[in-house]
């Protein structure tokens, strides 16, 4: 039996080849693969001795040669090939360890084009193909993370047909993603990031129980390692439906820095949102905006959640608290209510990966584009169009509301006063009416929304949002102008003694 062993990632590697030759493995390796296992006393036998051809065109061509790709893709059900095998000289290669060139560590290190030309891996992924293709009689490992796998299945005779199947779906999806980063990369370098095709390519984290209802499969894929590194689950199974809400609450939660923020979100909305002094009283004003709503939401909390926090949490039914962390006692506490859900990053304030880019699923494709963000001086930089300017409170609520309509369904108006969301309208097809459901609902719920900033993501195209803020007691707005009826806004805005400012750019989100 032989096997070829050919790593970038040298972790691991001599113990694994110790172990097969104590297996009978003959090894055969290449390049910093091959000196690694000779330096530690390990019988290898250089891939050049198998090619019976020199490396060549600094190291370019290694293993591109009939000897290593007959060896591992000759079938040996089949008398046919095994007597031209013999006929060639070819020996079996049994086993195939090869994990690339890491091109994905080359490019956040340099720019350098002929450095990352030359980590492009081509024997590498040539090898990894024949022996997933031949899996019937070889073995392709391609993770370091399975090595004692690999060890076991040989040395208990568990090396099944179903077991090299599965190694093969590995290595096929190992190649896959490899070759997309690459085509992603050269796309994003010299076509703006919106090539011929786009590859999107996810690692699973885990299974949902279920997708958005009990008919549907679902499971959670990561980008990079974001999840796998701060999604930690306390308690409870997070669901297809949890994750998309998670994510809302903690986007909208955390676009504040290090300030004590909470939201609270239902159905992928908010309906709740404050920055207090204190994490308790944040939480306690961003209920006060819809109580009803808020039962079996999805708080995000921006720091560590203690007993206090807890306590007054669980006076309602809530379905997910994620934070940045909680305390032993909190856990406890939130443990009580048997449905709860709790997951923590791990971390001091909630970190979002920032991704660069999002897509949406159309009939028959999806859309693609970069990720929206609001600038950290978008709203500090807005123009001011009336002739009232804004107090202290009130840019700092403008803050707050402009960057929460951001992140919220389009058309959208969110109402924030003394740091605090005490109305929002969020999904409708006409921005007034959005205005006006958000009102109505702060009456039916008592809340006094007058001396409020209200922001929208997008321009208001008629005064009559104006007119209704006017009714409601709003003494500021910002949106991002734009519409043909500019002047009427600003009109109205100074009839009402008014602030009035407009950012310059649209945020929708649909």
């Amino acid at each position: 039996m032989r096997a070829l062993i050919s790593v970038s990632d040298k972790s691991g590697v001599e113990n694994f080849a110790k172990e097969l030759v104590a297996l009978g493995y003959e090894i055969i390796s290449t390049g910093g693969t091959y000196s690694k296992l000779k330096e530690a006393g390990i019988k290898v036998i250089e891939a050049n001795e198998v090619t019976q051809f020199p490396e060549c065109f600094e190291g370019r061509v290694k293993t591109l040669n009939p000897y290593i790709h007959g060896g591992i893709l000759h079938r040996r059900d089949k008398q046919s090939h095994l007597d031209q095998a013999k006929e060639l000289g070819v020996e079996g290669i049994d086993l195939v360890c090869v994990n690339l060139y890491p091109f994905k560590a080359t490019i956040e290190k340099t720019d350098d084009f002929e450095e990352i030309i030359e980590n492009i891996d081509i024997g590498g992924p040539a090898m990894v193909r024949s022996a997933a293709k031949n899996f019937d009689s070889v073995i392709i490992v391609t993770d370091v993370a399975d090595y004692d796998l690999v060890l076991n299945n040989l040395k208990n005779n568990t090396n099944t047909v179903e077991f090299r199947r599965d190694m093969m779906i590995k290595a096929y999806e190992h190649t896959a993603a490899y070759d997309s980063m690459i085509a992603n990369y050269m796309n994003k370098r010299f076509n703006g990031g919106m090539g011929a095709k786009q590859f999107i390519v996810g690692s699973k984290v885990f299974d949902t129980r279920y997708g958005e209802n009990p008919h549907q499969k679902g499971a959670l894929y990561e980008f990079e390692q974001h999840l796998s590194n701060k999604f930690i689950t306390l308690k409870g199974e997070a669901s297809f439906n949890n994750m998309g809400d998670i994510s809302g609450a903690a986007k909208i939660a955390s676009a504040f820095g290090d300030d004590n923020a909470v939201c609270i979100v239902k159905h992928g909305n908010p309906c709740g949102f404050a920055i207090k002094d204190t994490l308790i009283e944040s939480y306690i004003e961003a209920l006060r905006c819809d109580p009803v709503s808020a039962f079996g939401g999805v708080v995000a909390v921006n720091g560590i959640v203690d007993l206090p926090l807890a306590v007054k949490m669980n006076e309602i039914f809530l379905e997910v608290v994620f934070a940045a962390d909680f305390t032993e006692e909190a856990v406890e506490e939130l443990s009580r209510k048997q449905r709860i859900k709790l997951f923590k990053q791990g971390t001091k304030k909630l970190e979002m990966s920032n991704d660069a880019f999002n897509f949406k699923i159309v009939d028959g494709g999806f859309v693609y584009q970069d990720a929206d963000f609001v600038e950290e001086d978008e709203v500090k930089n807005s123009k001011l169009m009336s002739e009232r300017e804004a107090t202290q409170q009130e840019k700092k609520d403008m803050e707050i509301a402009y960057k929460v309509a951001s992140l919220t369904k389009s058309n959208c108006v969110v109402y924030v006063k003394n740091s605090a969301m005490v109305a929002v309208g969020m999904g409708m097809t006409s921005r007034v009416d959005a205005a006006k459901a958000a009102l109505r609902k702060a009456e039916d719920l008592g809340i006094d929304v007058s001396g409020s900033v209200l922001a929208s993501e997008a321009f208001f195209p008629f005064r009559d949002s104006i007119d209704a803020a006017q009714e409601a007691g709003v003494k500021c707005v910002i949106e991002p102008g734009g519409s043909i009826r500019d002047e009427e806004i600003i009109q109205a805005a100074n009839e009402f003694g008014m602030a009035l400012y407009f950012s310059g750019k649209r945020h929708f989100l649909h």
